[in-house]
């Protein structure tokens, strides 16, 4: 199976799709490679969060092995690579707590889940500002990217404190934008997630941490995973099956090898960042071997998470008639390949 598609975003790693390439003209020298390899166009973001396990995959060889070839379509947002899901312009995505937004739609199945972010939702003031405290901020602009894991934690951290998204003035951007907002003291306060806080750390010295999600976990669990087509998925189990196993295989090594990891993710894909700074993101999500996931599948915990994360959307978006969590995540094809 093969599924063709051109470039789909600014943010394309040239250098990665041509090393998928090379890949797979390798591959096809193995003849039982070539007769099953599969091309799918994977939308992601670039946050270690989501995208640790494909590019420690790709770097390993876990995905090539199993005939599996991504062209990689990166986005700023998680917005963004939703709507280029729902405008058929991917075949799987990759991406945090926004698939909750997509998925009680109809139509589209979360079959794989990455990590639960126990601490890379943050949220940081400016004291200079005169913001130091929770009480501080009613009336006040906080910069943050709307349905996102950074917007649902601040729903959160806000309710926690006596306080509602209602007593708050939202200015909402990308991330990066955000960012660079609260930098400049055009705003006093930033919802975010890691590594953008590496940036606030740096640049705005006096900046304080006010709280990071890990003060809402478990009750709070906010998780993030793979999506693709109801159709898609159905028709190609076998391929998914593949990206299973070879997730599996990256995840497993990320666990047994921390320090590798985070050492091969900073130098080969995160050179802005040290390599504390992967650490520190890697230590800022739960992450669990592929077995023990099986139990969490099995028992309905993911999706108990997922509805949690759901029941915020449908809120904040209004989705009529949505699909519960227990119907858009089919845990069967997992459980069935690890």
């Amino acid at each position: 199976m093969r599924v063709e598609g051109g470039p789909l975003s600014r943010k394309t790693d040239r250098r990665r799709v041509l090393i998928g390439v090379a890949l797979g003209a390798a591959a096809l020298a193995t003849p039982a490679i070539a007769l099953s390899r599969a091309r799918l166009r994977l939308g992601y973001l670039h946050v270690v969060a989501v995208d640790g396990q494909i590019l420690t995959g790709l770097d390993r060889g876990s995905f090539d092995r199993e005939g599996i070839d991504f062209d990689l379509v990166e986005f700023g947002t998680g917005l963004e690579v939703v709507e280029a899901m729902a405008a058929g312009k991917l075949d799987v995505l990759s991406a945090g707590a926004v698939i909750s937004s997509l998925l009680p739609r109809g139509g589209y199945t979360a079959f794989l889940v990455n990590d639960i972010e126990i601490a890379t939702a943050q949220l940081w003031v400016r004291p200079d500002k005169g913001v130091r405290t929770f009480a501080d901020l009613r009336g006040k602009r906080i910069a943050t990217t709307r349905m996102s894991t950074a917007h649902i934690f601040l729903d959160r951290a806000l309710r926690a404190n006596g306080l509602s998204l209602a007593d708050v003035e939202i200015v909402n951007n990308n991330m990066s934008a955000a960012v660079s907002a609260f930098i400049a003291g055009e705003v006093p306060a930033v919802a975010l997630w890691v590594p953008f806080n590496i940036a606030v750390r740096q640049q705005v010295p006096g900046a304080v941490k006010l709280v990071d999600a890990s003060a809402y976990y478990p009750q709070s669990a906010v998780i993030g995973g793979w999506v693709a087509r109801e159709d898609y998925f159905g028709a190609n189990r076998d391929v998914f099956a593949r990206i299973i196993r070879g997730w599996a295989d990256a995840n497993d090594h990320m666990l047994r090898n921390g320090t590798a990891a985070a050492e091969m993710l900073q130098k080969q894909h995160y050179p802005q960042a040290s390599v504390a700074d992967i650490e520190g993101a890697l230590a800022a999500q739960k992450m669990f071997s592929s077995r023990e996931w099986k139990r969490l599948y099995a028992d309905g915990t993911v999706a108990k998470w997922l509805q949690q994360v759901s029941d915020f959307f449908a809120t904040e978006a209004t989705i009529a008639a949505a699909t519960p969590a227990t119907q858009y995540f089919d845990p069967t094809l997992y459980l069935a390949t690890i």
